[in-house]
């Protein structure tokens, strides 16, 4: 990529004429332009005019200071030259504050511009018009020392911008264009003691046309298209002689794990007019390293350190990082430092895991993943970041530990990949990524017909080459990270996918590339083993059960039942009360919290499903009530299929991601929890389904089977099952003793239940008991089904769904009786500033009626939802006498100030709330 020099800019005001040199590093490269400009010095101790924080920038060598905040303000509303604007002292009088990270609506959200985006309609009221031009960043720093070099860090520019530095242009739209690229702009000559000042004029976004980021059929897009910076700007000081690039490579024995050789490569760059000798020396985890190396002035060189040099670089019993519930996630230091007459110039440090990967296509063309040498079924959600590209550590935490708790162990992020501190908590926590581009924009425009997205241009290669350069160099050595798609519903042209593989190749990318997330090959990868043939709206359980679709063979990477309907605590939070109603009365509806998709733009398939299995809903109230129900078997059904084949001699079941894991806003779909981290049917199902150790029923076969997630075998269990109509009558019953479960995804086969059963009709109720051999429950299982079936119309699928010609009868639930169901509650201290409520519910019911999915919702004084919080189970069925303790673990300070209640309902239990005092001491 060849960059242009940006033409010199007169000031009249100028008092000395300077010339000046400003570097742009593109992809790695630093090119320097030559800059004759009349600015006048950086002046010292006068205010920034904006509300923006001006950041203090030190002078320590390898220091990266990211910007503390800007000042923005539309072009519309600016008349003032770019030089006026991003020279020092500049008054911005009636700009808006924003953080280092902010889009341009974030920032007008967080000063209270605009009412709840996620309540109604209020987001579509928002005027996109706004946007539609460029809006100005401004940012002060200062700069105590300016005789050591500084270096401005840019990335996150959405969609592209020109950036000023004291008045004069550093680089232009066309050089910083691209969500993902990043630049490293040498400013040192514009820099002085004092304060200084950074501007973006940022252009508006449009993902048809750019490569940056868009929603799809996700949500409703933000009005402003996320233009802005979303990631850090970057002030780096350092002295002559540059580290860049450091990391390092590992390489497993994966036979024995007793052995692990590191390489560790980076790269030295004199960036003085002089020869230097520089020493670079540090450690990789326990192996010191050191060399000596001469550079001529302005010579970049590359440096690597071997085994064969660095004996300490063999490591032997290395600690390997594995993935949650295979092992535990350590990690090791990398350190390097760049000295100059001993003095140090630059240093580097990060972290990195050893362990290893390998995604091998098995006999039938399907993707399967093996870790440190171990087979794993990949059970993923969609990852959503908020749509306004808001960073929130603890949020994202938050739902990180809901993943786990879910018991998933990977999340896909088709595009919005998120920022360094995201995949440091993914490696800390030992949930896998699998981190790509996005379909049906500009990603994508050159190679998917007639689909949404423009055909690409001749700047737009390089582009995507840098992108693809610099998430591989910022990925790389995270151990959570796995593949990169390099496509999602296509694969790249024979050109694009060069261009990706080089960039991945000069990065030492050490993980698999996976052509596409659809069923499509690329020219060199080939077939990507994956694929993507829906469901993506309602389908009944047992459509996961069958070889073909969605269905639990191979590697589906995006699939799932579709709508999703939150608690009723979240929709009287999110829809106006009109809403509400036209929700539960009119499935035909247009919905505006479920896609701005006309093809799922509605909740007609679900409605009629809902209506035609379960009948017509009496209010809102029995809305909310069977569509739980409806969700928690759909979503338990997809991942205990992909979970029973996996371990299939032919055409196993390789991986599967639920689309999705989570939503941005506030939705009506494709989400295991909502926006408010409240959780329903939908959460609960899948927690059930993907327990470590789990007792499932299969709507194919009929068999009872278990299926072992842990290492080791489990041995000397006893399966027990039981048919029961709606009132309670036992109909059937069977156990089988002495199981043996094989570990690492294995399954048994206890038993299998009779076609016909006496006295059976209709709706029915399956009880399942999984007990080891001192009769401790370890799992427990309860399914509602019909001796009438769902039926499918396969010839009839289309890419979203596969049509159900007639619906399974469970009407016949309606006409259980209540069950009276008992709860105590008490609440402890626990560490962290955590609390755990204990609360015991118990079915009093003197005859036979089991009550059905009771939901437990920890409740703070105004009886809203104390979120988030983790339940050890929740949403359990008991029988008549049977009893069950579960704990909620949460934040003390997420009570606001007030005593915790539990809030008691369930399908034919009766709702009342108990108090959850704290136990005496």
């Amino acid at each position: 990529m060849v960059l242009r020099p940006v033409p010199p800019r007169r000031r009249a005001r100028a008092r000395v004429r300077r010339a000046l040199t400003a570097s742009l590093a593109v992809g790695g490269l630093l090119l320097t332009v030559s800059l004759t400009t009349g600015a006048a010095p950086p002046r010292t101790g006068m205010a920034a005019g904006a509300p923006a924080p001006v950041t203090r920038v030190g002078a320590a060598p390898g220091t990266a200071t990211p910007l503390a905040g800007f000042a923005t303000q539309s072009s519309a509303k600016v008349t003032d030259t770019p030089a006026d604007i991003s020279t020092p002292g500049y008054p911005a009088s009636g700009w808006h504050s924003v953080g280092p990270r902010s889009t341009v609506l974030a920032g007008l959200l967080a000063a209270g511009t605009y009412p709840d985006p996620f309540h109604s309609t209020n987001l579509e009221k928002i005027p996109a018009a706004d946007f539609a031009v460029p809006w100005w960043y401004r940012g002060d720093f200062t700069v105590a020392d300016p005789s050591r070099r500084t270096y401005l860090g840019v990335s996150g520019v959405v969609s592209a911008a020109d950036v000023y530095v004291n008045g004069v242009r550093v680089a232009t739209k066309e050089q910083i264009a691209g969500a993902y690229t990043r630049h490293e702009l040498d400013v040192t000559d514009l820099v002085g003691a004092g304060t200084n000042t950074v501007a973006f004029r940022v252009q508006p976004n449009d993902p048809r046309k750019n490569l940056t980021m868009g929603w799809i059929d996700w949500l409703q897009p933000p009005p402003d298209e996320n233009m802005g910076i979303v990631r850090d700007v970057l002030v780096r000081r350092g002295g002559p002689v540059a580290l860049r690039d450091a990391h390092v490579t590992t390489r497993l024995d994966t036979g024995s794990l007793a052995s692990a050789e590191l390489t560790v490569k980076a790269r030295v760059r004199n960036d003085s007019a002089s020869p230097v000798t520089a020493t670079v020396s540090g450690t990789a985890g326990p192996a010191a390293i050191s060399r000596t190396v001469s550079l001529a002035a302005h010579e970049s060189r590359a440096l690597t350190f071997t085994p064969a040099d660095f004996p300490g670089l063999r490591l032997e019993r290395p600690e390997v990082w594995w993935p949650a519930g295979m092992g535990d996630q350590p990690l090791y230091d990398f350190d390097l430092t760049a000295t100059v007459s001993g003095t140090p110039s630059d240093t580097a440090h990060h972290s990195f895991g050893i362990r290893d990967v390998k995604a091998p296509l098995n006999a039938d063309g399907a993707r399967r993943y093996l870790i440190n040498g171990r087979p794993l079924l990949i059970k993923a959600g969609g990852w959503s970041p908020d749509v306004f590209l808001r960073w929130d550590a603890r949020s994202v935490e938050d739902r990180l530990k809901y993943t786990l708790d879910l018991g998933l162990n990977t999340v896909r992020l088709e595009g919005h990949i998120e920022p360094d501190e995201f995949f440091d908590l993914t490696d800390r926590y030992g949930i896998l990524t699998l981190p790509g581009w996005e379909c049906c924009d500009k990603w994508e425009g050159q190679v998917n017909g007639e689909e949404t997205g423009e055909k690409w241009t001749a700047a737009d290669y390089p582009v995507a080459k840098d992108s693809m350069a610099a998430e591989a160099a910022r990925l790389r050595d995270h151990p959570s990270v796995i593949s990169f798609l390099i496509g999602s519903d296509f694969a790249p042209d024979a050109t694009i996918e060069k261009n990706y593989l080089d960039a991945l190749e000069a990065a030492d990318w050490p993980n698999p590339v996976i052509p596409a997330a659809s069923a499509k090959s690329s020219p060199k990868l080939g077939t990507s083993g994956m694929k993507m043939t829906g469901p993506y709206d309602w389908v009944p359980p047992d459509y996961w059960y069958a070889k073909r679709e969605g269905g639990a063979t191979g590697f589906n990477s995006e699939t799932g039942a579709g709508p999703d309907i939150p608690t009723l605590d979240t929709l009287r939070r999110m829809i106006s009360p009109g809403e509400l109603e036209t929700l539960w009365r009119d499935p035909s509806a247009k919905q505006y919290h479920r896609s701005p998709s006309d093809t799922f733009g509605d909740l007609q398939l679900f409605g009629n499903a809902l209506i035609g299995r379960y009948g017509p809903p009496s209010g809102l109230t029995d809305y909310v009530r069977k569509a739980r129900l409806a969700r928690y078997e759909a979503v338990r059904a997809q991942f205990e299929a992909y979970a029973r084949n996996f371990s299939d001699a032919s055409r196993p079941a390789t991986g599967v991601v639920h689309w999705m894991l989570n939503s941005g806003w506030t939705s009506l779909h494709w989400q295991l929890f909502d926006r408010y981290l409240d959780q329903g049917g939908a959460y609960y199902g899948a927690k059930k389904a993907n327990e470590p150790l789990h007792i499932q029923y299969s709507y194919d076969t009929r068999s009872v089977v278990v299926v072992n997630g842990r290492h080791t075998p489990a041995t000397g269990l006893t399966a027990r099952v039981g048919l029961y109509t709606p009132d309670g009558t036992r109909k059937f019953e069977r156990s089988a003793t002495g199981l043996r479960v094989p570990g690492d995804g294995g399954k048994a086969t206890a038993l299998t239940v009779p076609a016909d059963v006496g006295g059976v009709s209709g709706a029915y109720l399956v009880k399942l008991q999984l007990t080891d051999r001192t009769g401790k429950e370890v799992s427990r299982n309860v399914y509602w089904l019909s001796t009438e079936k769902d039926v499918l119309d396969w010839d009839s699928t289309e890419w979203y769904y596969t049509p159900t010609t007639s619906y399974a009868d469970l009407t016949g639930l309606d006409d259980m009786a209540k069950a009276p169901v008992s709860a105590t509650a008490s609440t402890s201290r626990g560490p962290d500033s955590t609390a755990t409520t204990t609360v015991t519910l118990r079915n009093t019911g003197s005859g036979r009626t089991p009550a059905l999915l009771v939901d437990a919702h920890l409740v703070n004084g105004s009886d809203r939802p104390v979120l988030p919080v983790h339940w050890s189970d929740n949403e359990v069925s008991l029988w008549p006498g049977e009893s069950m303790t579960l704990t909620a673990t949460y934040r003390t300070a997420d009570l606001g100030g007030s005593t915790p209640s539990v809030r008691i309902s369930g399908w034919n239990t009766a709702t009342r709330t108990v108090p959850a005092a704290a136990k005496s001491r």
